[in-house]
């Protein structure tokens, strides 16, 4: 059996990281996450250079699951993969090197995400988390910037009742 890459995809707090905590022990894989790097080595207040470093480390991240495909292990990406163009990017870099690959959607209603925003940013303020705040302006600029997937574009769709009472993103 050959291994595989999951690329989950979702808003901010929409249960991302939980869903793939309880796929990597079911898939037996390893998850590679931009803001967990970011967060363990950066920091939250990376101000203006924030998207340059998620790029660079979203281009660390494929070469490195490249050489974690290749010894047999499935590969989970927990970024979210907002825009149909990241979208498209993953699925062809993957496809074209043969390895299959599936996109796996987080779909929240707009309560439940606000909703997980508030406790993940309850969490944040008494120090239980080391997540981003956000705030109402992040909130409608991150929610202008997702492109909502197409079901031809998903392999696996999540509602929100699966996650609704759990850890957020």
């Amino acid at each position: 059996m050959s291994a595989k890459v999951i690329l989950i995809c979702g808003k901010i707090a929409s249960g991302k990281s939980f869903y793939c905590e309880n796929l990597r022990k079911s898939e037996k894989a390893v998850v590679l996450s931009c803001d967990e790097i970011t967060l363990g080595i950066l920091g939250k207040d990376l101000g203006e250079k924030h998207d340059d470093y998620t790029d660079r480390i979203k281009k660390y991240l494929y070469a490195k699951s490249l050489e974690i495909i290749e010894i047999g292990t499935n590969v989970i990406f927990d970024w979210g993969f907002w825009k149909k163009t990241d979208r498209n990017f993953a699925r062809d870099f993957f496809k074209s090197r043969n390895i299959p690959c599936e996109f796996h959607y987080i779909d929240v209603s707009d309560d439940t995400w606000k909703s997980n925003i508030d406790r993940r940013n309850r969490e944040v303020l008494n120090g239980r988390s080391d997540a981003y705040y956000v705030d109402e302006g992040l909130m409608k600029k991150l929610n202008a910037l997702f492109e909502a997937p197409q079901k031809s574009e998903i392999d696996v769709w999540f509602c929100n009742d699966y996650i609704q009472n759990h850890d957020t993103d």
